[in-house]
């Protein structure tokens, strides 16, 4: 269904990213993987072309709207067109609001709803021009619930959340543009990294003891949604581990 299909997956370096670069390479798409660790970008170039795989790697920060346009540019330059875009791209720095850890509140404003902005802006017109495409945003639980420490990530998801039905409403029926937000519960990736907030670490550790998702789980979530028949427009999937309360 994806096949020779130009998807374009933010955050490729590691995690969900990587992992979904992976798996729609494999299913035939031609697949351009973005990110600002380009020497982990290269590492997955190389394994895509080992398993006989197409793929564009470039350097991306999302914050950039000049990086965001630039990638959507040397796609359409080497293969016509964008199909997909998956908005990956995402930082998760918890922490208690009294802490003021106003850098970071800064930082996931930035990457998880600008650069969620910045990348649909640049794919979009040629998205409109063709009548066809297929935007993922990798929200979260948290673009559901709030919880203690999560006051501006969850901020974040709910506004990813929120933007994917506004998105949908506008160019779904219209101009057959589907939209999916993903909404992972733990997974193992590297996103608790970024937790500095040294009263979290008992969190940290015990979500790490969880049976957590892998990134390969949201990866087919989302190649389900991509190979749904072009009539089904799967909107939003919450996905959680068996272990999950909340």
């Amino acid at each position: 269904m994806i096949k020779d299909k130009v998807a374009i997956i933010t955050g490729a370096s590691s995690g969900i990213g990587y992992a979904t670069a992976l798996t729609l390479s494999k299913a035939g798409a031609k697949v351009v993987i973005g990110a600002r660790r380009t020497d982990k970008l290269d590492k997955l170039q190389e394994i895509i072309k080992q398993n006989g795989g197409q793929v564009l790697s470039q350097k991306l920060d999302v914050t950039q709207k000049s990086e965001c346009d630039s990638i959507v540019k040397a796609a359409i330059d080497k293969w016509g067109t964008v199909d997909i875009l998956v908005n990956n791209a995402g930082l998760m720095p918890l922490s208690f609001f009294k802490n003021l850890k106003i850098d970071e509140w800064d930082k996931m404003i930035d990457v998880n709803i600008k650069g969620v902005l910045y990348c649909t802006a640049a794919v979009i017109p040629n998205m409109l021009e063709k009548k066809s495409g297929h935007i993922i945003n990798i929200s979260s639980v948290a673009g559901r619930i709030v919880f203690p420490s999560g006051s501006v990530y969850c901020a974040t998801k709910h506004a990813v959340t929120a933007i994917s039905e506004g998105l949908r409403l506008e160019f779904s029926s219209r101009d057959k543009i589907r939209v999916t937000c993903i909404e992972p519960g733990v997974v193992a990736t590297e996103l608790t990294n970024t937790i500095t907030d040294e009263s979290l670490q008992s969190f940290v550790e015990n979500a790490k003891k969880m049976d957590s998702l892998k990134a390969e789980d949201i990866a087919n979530t989302i190649l389900f949604a991509l190979e749904a028949p072009s009539y089904m427009n799967v909107n939003e999937v919450l996905v959680r581990p068996t272990g999950q309360e909340r």
